[in-house]
């Protein structure tokens, strides 16, 4: 296996769009036919979210820190947290969306998670709010692919921005992606997701927790004390296999640079493709030890 490459100067050339790259051993398309993936959408036109698990007894005011949510509320999120191991992706997004209603949202970086989820959302009757953390580092595949979501699935996902483009932050603080990643970051994701989510109750994420060690531990829906509000994780169980075969199943649109080694994408100075026998997501922040962008990881 070839050593971590160190982060890359902010140049469109530097990335190799041309060609195919092994993607973790397997293109997306063989990949696919790995594992069957579950039944996303129920059968019967009568099951919806009341026959599932109905919506929580209390919940904390939205976006509330102060002590956190009370020890009966966390116990009963725990209980169907439990419940929801073993259901649909498609019944616990129309739960979340049954209870949060207006106040939840779904915050997406358009990877094949966020697209299986993207499908799921439009199957709706009642849409739910979308976003993109638009860090103005973001390939410009990943920005068509919005364009794509809204003409096929006529969701519009909102991007929301930092208050200083990339011009600006750079000119005061230099090219910190290079320097200071994880400051760089909080700058440009963390502090905006905390604006997108005010007023909000819960979030749904596109995360697996085959995905890192961070993940590994997170519920289908659980308290996000980072954020104070509740998230939901609809994939948090599923394989990269599962994820795969929906896309092709449904002919859901996805990146053409994961075609071309890029399993995991994120800010384009920060992702490289990745070589045969690396982890997934060994191509993030690659040559340093930051693995995580902050949304996703454990510390508070």
């Amino acid at each position: 296996m070839l050593s971590p490459q160190p982060l890359p100067d902010f140049n469109e050339n530097n990335h190799d769009h041309s060609g195919w790259r092994v993607l973790g051993g397997n293109k997306p398309r063989e990949l696919a036919t790995v594992i069957p993936h579950p039944k996303l959408i129920p059968e019967s036109p009568d099951l919806v979210v009341e026959t599932a698990q109905g919506p929580l007894a209390s919940q904390p005011n939205p976006g509330e820190a102060g002590d956190g949510p009370s020890a009966e509320f966390l116990a009963e999120l725990d209980a169907r947290n439990r419940g929801f191991e073993t259901s649909e992706p498609l019944e616990i997004i129309q739960w979340a969306s049954a209870t949060f209603g207006s106040t939840l949202t779904f915050a997406t970086a358009f990877g094949p998670e966020g697209m299986v989820i993207l499908f799921l959302v439009s199957q709706l009757e009642k849409r739910v709010h979308c976003f993109n953390l638009d860090t103005g580092y973001q390939f410009r595949e990943t920005l068509e692919l919005r364009e794509k979501v809204k003409q096929k699935y006529g969701i519009e996902v909102e991007l929301r921005r930092p208050d200083s483009t990339v011009e600006e932050y750079e000119q005061q603080h230099g090219k910190l992606y290079l320097s200071n990643p994880g400051q760089c970051c909080h700058d440009r994701k963390i502090k905006v997701l905390h604006q997108a989510i005010e007023g909000k109750r819960g979030w749904i994420s596109a995360i697996r927790r085959d995905q890192s060690p961070d993940r590994s531990q997170a519920p289908i829906v659980g308290w996000d004390a980072k954020f104070n509000l509740v998230k939901v994780n609809p994939l948090a169980n599923w394989t990269k296999g599962q994820v795969w075969k929906t896309i092709l199943d449904n002919e859901i649109p996805y990146n053409p640079l994961h075609d071309q080694g890029y399993p995991s994408i994120g800010c384009q100075p920060c992702t490289r493709a990745i070589q045969i026998g690396e982890d997934e997501r060994a191509g993030r922040w690659s040559g340093s030890t930051k693995t995580e962008c902050g949304l996703h990881s454990l510390d508070s």
